[in-house]
């Protein structure tokens, strides 16, 4: 078992890398599917990878604290790339593979971009426009070897020839590099996603990543234990912060193997393959699985679909503290008859899934703990880490909170109910952004932007977004996200914003879903249009439908009394989703503000 007492007194994320490799050597550490097979890489494989590449970037004339952009899918070369330019002493600057030429330009243009790294020729098309219109970049290095214009402003460099020097000798290079580099150094640069406006770069120092490892990492081995062979399936983005330290520097410091998947198609089969003991997750995907996972049930009959519905009667009763002794016998069946076939479709060893990046619908936890899943909401932001906060067994596991804060966090509540954090997992502000720093950093804390309360037992509780709360025209408070989770709960509905700032009451924008449509189209004798059924009043009945079940359980002023459709689903390409999955609510407003507004004058 890891001995992970060590995370504390460690000078800086590449250093753990290290003494996790030499302490590990031989065995299999990174894991990717070639020609359809599971191939590791050893932890000294990737040791003296990242060694030899971090000398190859220091022989370009690469200097301690330029920043190298790295642009990739999840595979065993992010890791590689990203240490290595630690190990080089720059700094990382990771992007979305998701990312336009002008989302790139303006991250290289913010950042001053020195060299970057990128996959392979698709992501490599906008990367490279944009790094032609900046001025910066003097260094391209391909991962996979790209199909050049000849003319260009840069050097380019394919991977496989920087990463074939001398390890040993490379290894006592980057030693003695990174022995000057504390924890207060900058690691990397991260990119907000953006859900309000242009992404600002956070200044995220080791010292933070190294004090979220610890925190996170106490809470496995206290509550579930260390094993010799923990593993985690990466498939959310690495250039977002969850990820980043939840899949990639959390499994480093408890020296657990990493698979990546092969992408969200390929992600069912994938966890029943690997067979993973944690998963990082966010709620989107929760919700997608629920879904499934509920009309897989409903095709079995009768006996499974009763099962289902007395493991939630009892799910729901434990999730408030109560048990009845009547539901012993049911709950022993439910144990032996449907649980394991739920748990086999995660590969039948997991410890815990983690939900993070947005809020969870307390329903999907509560879905999951009574399928016998052990499910984890956490909280931050990338400004903290990104890790604040986190449910835990021993801590009593309650859905509608995201736990105590974790190892080294001070959390305070300030007098508007804002959400304050202190410790060294607080970043040291936004890069060249002097402005935003100071309204973001305050007396040494840091303002979420979140607001909350803190429970009796301890537990931080996300009532909503400070800038996303909805006012109405009468003053009162109407949390959106709440709203909007369970509106997309309902089998009829796939997305939801809702809106009503300075309104008299709240509406909003729906996405029907798909496969309900399908089966509502097939029932009614219609042709599946998405578009045309939304134009019968029947199918905008159904959907109505939907809507007041959910204002049954809603205050007069939160009820949804009018909604639109929106024209296509919400999505990361049309911009109107981030990478991790959020709503940009500037982005539908602009798009669909007058419509919105049209549904006051009705």
């Amino acid at each position: 078992m890891t001995d992970i007492s060590d995370l504390a007194a460690t000078n800086n994320v590449v250093e753990l890398f290290l003494r996790r490799g030499d302490a590990r050597s031989a065995e299999p550490f990174l894991w990717a599917k070639r020609d359809g097979n599971w191939q590791p890489l050893t932890w000294a494989e990737v040791a003296a990878q990242v060694c030899t590449l971090a000398q190859a970037l220091v022989a370009l004339g690469l200097k301690p604290g330029d920043r190298v952009l790295l642009v990739s899918e999840n595979r065993p070369e992010w890791l590689i790339a990203d240490f290595a330019i630690m190990a080089a002493g720059c700094i990382t600057v990771p992007a979305y593979v998701t990312n336009t030429e002008r989302d790139h330009l303006h991250v290289l243009d913010n950042s001053g971009t020195a060299a970057v790294i990128v996959a392979n020729d698709k992501l490599a098309k906008p990367l490279l426009q944009a790094v032609v219109r900046g001025g910066s970049v003097r260094h391209v290095i391909g991962i996979e070897p790209l199909r050049l214009a000849q003319a260009s402003n840069f050097e380019y460099h394919e991977w496989a020839r920087l990463v074939a020097g001398d390890a040993a000798a490379a290894r006592t290079a980057v030693e003695a590099r990174i022995a000057g580099i504390a924890r207060k150094d900058t690691a990397c640069i991260i990119y907000t996603s953006g859900t309000g406006g242009s992404p600002r770069g956070v200044l995220q120092h080791h010292g933070a990543l190294l004090c979220n490892v610890d925190g996170a990492a106490r809470i496995l081995a206290e509550d579930f234990g260390i094993g010799e062979e923990e593993v985690f399936l990466s498939f959310l983005p690495l250039s977002h912060a969850y990820e980043h330290t939840g899949g990639q520097m959390l499994p480093i410091g408890v020296g657990a193997q990493i698979y990546y998947s092969e992408g969200l198609e390929k992600l069912a089969s994938n966890i029943e393959e690997v067979r993973p003991t944690i998963m990082v997750v966010v709620p989107r995907l929760f919700e997608v699985l629920r879904t499934r996972i509920i009309k897989q049930i409903e095709k079995q009959g009768k006996l499974p679909n009763y099962l289902m519905d007395r493991a939630l009667a009892i799910g729901a009763l434990k999730a408030e503290g109560k048990r009845r002794l009547r539901d012993k016998p049911i709950d022993l069946v439910i144990d032996k008859a449907l649980r394991p076939k739920i748990r086999a479709k995660f590969g039948g060893r997991l410890k815990a899934m983690v939900s993070g990046g947005a809020p969870l619908n307390p329903e999907i936890g509560v879905f999951f703990d009574a399928m016998g899943l052990t499910m984890l909401q956490g909280y931050g932001q990338t400004e903290a880490g990104p890790v604040i906060a986190c449910n835990r067994p021993k801590a009593g596991l309650k859905m509608d909170t995201v736990g105590p804060p974790m190892h080294g966090v001070e959390l305070r509540i300030a007098e508007d109910g804002e959400i304050l954090v202190r410790g060294e997992l607080v970043m040291h502000g936004y890069w060249q952004n002097p402005d935003e720093t100071a309204k973001a950093l305050q007396d040494g804390w840091l303002h979420t932007g979140d607001i909350g309360h803190i429970d009796a037992a301890g537990r931080l509780m996300i009532t909503d977004r400070k800038k996303d709360m909805i006012i109405n025209d009468k003053g009162d408070n109407v949390s959106p996200q709440k709203i909007e989770g369970m509106l997309t709960l309902q089998s009829e509905i796939a997305q939801a914003m809702v809106y009503g700032d300075r309104r008299p009451h709240v509406v909003a924008l729906v996405v029907p879903d798909a496969e309900w449509a399908l089966e509502w189209a097939r029932a009614n004798g219609e042709k599946f249009d998405l578009k045309a059924l939304q134009g019968l009043p029947a199918f905008r009945s159904a959907v109505r439908g939907a809507i007041d079940r959910v204002n049954q359980d809603l205050s007069v002023i939160e009820k949804v009394r009018q909604f639109a459709f929106a024209d296509e689903a919400f999505t990361i390409e049309n911009e109107e989703m981030t990478p991790s999955l959020k709503i940009r609510r500037h982005k539908l407003k602009e798009r669909y503000g007058d419509r919105l507004d049209r549904l006051y004058k009705a």
